[in-house]
Formats: C-alpha cells, structure tokens, sequence
C-alpha cells in the first residue's frame, strides 16, 4: 500500500451531446502541445470516443467501467495507467448521474467520488441562461459529496448570453465559470453515424480537426486554472495486490490473428495485452487487403463497422474462402458483434443484399434502430470453446443488426440475462470452434476469456503438430 498525487480532472455533462468529447480532445491536445504528458480516460463502455482520446493523448486511453469491472478492478486500472503521466483527464458519458438505476449506481458522479476527482461540468447553454444554475445548483443538492469544481459553457450565443448565464451560476452555487465555447460552424463538430461518432481511421482530417479544437480551448478556457484544479487533489491508496488476476504466461506461444481495418476496430487495449501477456504473437489483419491466413492458431474478430464498407469486403472472397476452410479444420474463433456479421450468410443494408463469409447459417438486416443497446448480462449453459459451462459474463451490446433467418438446429451458448443477444434471449452462436455473439467483453472483466483464447489456440496447435508428424 502506498500514496501518490495524481494530478486528474472529470469532465462531465447533464447529458449525452453536451460537448464532452469536444472539451476532453482540445483540452488534452493543449496540454500536449504544452509539453505534458497526457492519460487519457473514457468512462463507461465505448470505443469511438476511446479512440478520439488515445489519438490525443498519443497512447491508449483506457475505459472505466464499474458495472463490467467493479470499483477495485477500475481504481486499480485508473492508478496503474496514470502514474507515469503528468495530468489525467477522464471523459464521463451520459448525464453526470446517469447509472444502470435510479440511485445512479456506476453513474459518472460515482467514477469521480471512488477517484477522488474534481468535476467540471460542460454545459450545453443553447437557449437557456438562469435556468443552467437552477441545473447547476441541483448538482450540487442531489449529491453534496461530489466535488464540483467548475463549469465551461458550451454553444455560446454571444457576450450577452455568456455574461447572464455566468453571474446566475457563480452567484448561485459560487462554482466558477471557467470557459465558455461559442457556437461552432459544422467544421469545428465531431461527425458522427448510427453508432454515435465516426473513428477516428475513417476520417481524414483528423489531425487538423484536433489542431482546431485545441485552439478553441486555449481562447476559451482558463486552462491554468483547470491545471490548479487537477494539481491540489488529496492522495490516494493504492494497494497492487489481490486486485487483478494473474495472467498465466506458462505455456507455449501461440499466433493470434485479430481483424484491424477500418471495418474491425473496437476492441479494447486491455484484451489485446493481456493476450499478449499470456504468450499469444498477435497478428493483425485486414479484411479487405488480406487474401490468405497463413499460419495462425485462432482468430478474433471484433466489432466495428462492417456495413459501411459492405462492398470492399464482400470482394474479398479469398479471405472469406480461406477463414472457411480452416474453420472446417477447426480453427478457433472468437467473434464480437461486427465479427458476427461478417460470418454470416449474407446481410440486407439499404435496400441490397451483401454476400459474407457463410461460415454461420444465418442472415442478417441492419435496421434504422438499435436492436440491442447497453449493459449485457449473459450465463454460458452449453458446451463451447472458450467458457466454462457455468460462468457469468458482464459486458455490453449496441447494434442496428438483427438476425432474421437462422438455423433451427444452430447451436448457442449463451443465456442472456440482462439485455437482447441474437435471438430469443440467447447468443453466443457456435460452430464447430466458433463463437459469435453481440456481446462485447473487457478483459480486465472477464479474464477467462483470456484464458479460453489460449486454450483453444494452443488445442489447435497441437492438433496441426500431431496431423503433421502423422503424415509426415
């Protein structure tokens, strides 16, 4: 056990859309550009926002979650990435209460208070001015053990506007104003789809787009004074032990392929790293540029978005043909919502229909509404590769596909507690070694995954050693 200071600031807002992202990213970029080094921070599960930050803070920004981790595993998480950077910033999501239930249970205002974290609240001030310290003010009266430190005002109108709705909110709570961001032309507002903000690898301009938001921040902002903020925390208790699991890195190595393109990009660092941790050699791939496997012992297909790039994938029959084939052979896969798309059969977008790898009876839709979004609780009740029979898994789905041909006799794994999974409340689709389902894991929240990955890539590798002495 042991103290330290760690210098770190929540950005929080009264809803989704408030401007966090916008504030986090420019905020980040400006302390970079000031020489800092800068860990970055998402609260809840999300991979797009993650992503904006991690290109910010030019290493991987990390996910806080205490729904999928719990408080220790997200403390312990929080601790061990930041102690080597100079200021944290932690992105909230949602409304700043918003949690699974009515008390706001794994809300961001409980991330803040278990980190010892000031707040500054971003509020979109569009149309409203007394009314933001009405808002303000109940902040503070729903829970007065959160620390709220300041407030930067966003879609300003004018000084008018800025000028009322300041004085109302520091004469009425006597929390600073410490920013206020006018209204910002289409150029200045992150783009986003269905799934909420477009990744970063899609769009062109992003360096310049950051450039442009760290300006913003720095005519805007009293960044000094968010930097005080940040730097006059109390210390907090680290205790490394008995928190995460020891990976078993016994055993031998093993080639893992994992889909990375702009198709397939969500997945979390910790699961990659605790991979590589355990003696996987991680291989990326493309599912458009790649046309045969090589030499691999299992494969993970994470999510993403696969329908925007229908046609470039669909021409790549070769890759498709080649996953086929060795599936036959039983190669491992694990697939995750994006992945389970693209074994299927086919799938209906926009009025066409798109051929896909076949490896899954099954054909898919997308739809103009989600068809399963948020937290996920599932139990394994039937024999696959890579849980036990008996394990409870937490995680979370959001996806405009549905499933709406299957396979009577298909085979699932999974009975969906919490959330929609594939079908009938039951996900987890197997064949063969194969395993898809709309449930997305953290690692660090289910770390026998990690071991069912190894498992079945190191089952695999001796089945290919044994079928080779055999026939040599």
């Amino acid at each position: 056990m042991f103290n330290k200071s760690y210098p770190r600031i929540v950005f929080a807002g009264l809803s989704g859309d408030s401007g966090k992202t916008v504030v986090t990213c420019g905020f980040a970029a400006s302390l970079k550009e000031m020489g800092l080094n800068v860990t970055a921070f998402k609260k809840g599960p999300d991979y797009i926002d993650a992503a904006w930050l991690s290109l910010v803070s030019g290493k991987p920004a990390r996910n806080l979650d205490t729904y999928l981790m719990g408080f220790p595993k997200v403390k312990n998480s929080f601790l061990k990435n930041a102690a080597n950077g100079d200021i944290s910033l932690v992105e909230g999501n949602r409304g700043l209460f918003d949690g699974v239930d009515s008390m706001g249970t794994h809300s961001t205002a409980e991330l803040a208070k278990l980190l010892k974290a000031p707040v500054i609240i971003v509020q979109n001030l569009t149309k409203v001015t007394r009314t933001a310290a009405a808002t303000i003010l109940g902040c503070t009266k729903l829970d007065p053990d959160l620390n709220i430190a300041g407030v930067i005002l966003n879609q300003v109108a004018g000084e008018r506007h800025l000028k009322v709705a300041k004085e109302a909110i520091e004469d009425a709570t006597e929390i600073p104003v410490l920013g206020a961001i006018p209204k910002l032309k289409n150029d200045y507002v992150l783009p986003s789809r269905h799934l909420g903000l477009i990744t970063p690898d899609e769009f062109t301009r992003k360096h310049g787009f950051i450039s442009d938001l760290r300006i913003i921040i720095e005519d805007n902002v009293d960044i000094p004074k968010v930097i005080s903020l940040a730097n006059s925390l109390p210390f907090i208790d680290f205790n490394e032990n008995n928190i995460e699991r020891e990976i078993d890195s016994g055993g031998e190595t093993v080639r893992i392929g994992y889909f990375r393109d702009a198709s397939f990009s969500f997945y979390y660092p910790e699961n990659l790293e605790m991979l590589d941790v355990a003696g996987a050699e991680l291989v990326p791939i493309s599912a458009v540029d790649e046309n045969d496997l090589g030499e691999l012992d299992a494969v993970y297909i994470g999510g993403g978005f696969p329908e925007t790039n229908l046609t470039q994938l669909e021409l790549n029959r070769g890759l498709m043909h080649s996953l086929k084939n060795l599936v036959e052979e039983g190669l491992p896969i694990y697939a995750e919502c994006g992945g389970l798309i693209y074994l299927a059969r086919d799938i209906e977008w926009e009025n066409k229909s798109y051929s896909l790898a076949g490896i899954l009876p099954i054909n898919i839709k997308m739809k103009e509404k989600p068809q399963g979004h948020g937290y996920y609780r599932a139990v394994v009740d039937s024999e696959n590769p890579f849980f036990k029979v008996g394990t409870q898994i937490n995680g979370h789905e959001f996806h405009y596909s549905e499933i709406y041909d299957f396979d009577e006799k298909l085979n699932s794994a999974l009975s969906v507690i919490r959330g929609n999974g594939s079908f009938n409340k039951r996900d987890g689709l197997t064949y063969k070694n194969v395993f898809a389902s709309y449930l997305h894991i953290h690692a660090l929240a289910s770390p026998e995954w990690v071991d069912g990955m190894m498992s079945s890539a190191r089952k695999f590798k001796n089945i290919k050693k044994t079928k080779t002495i055999i026939e040599g």
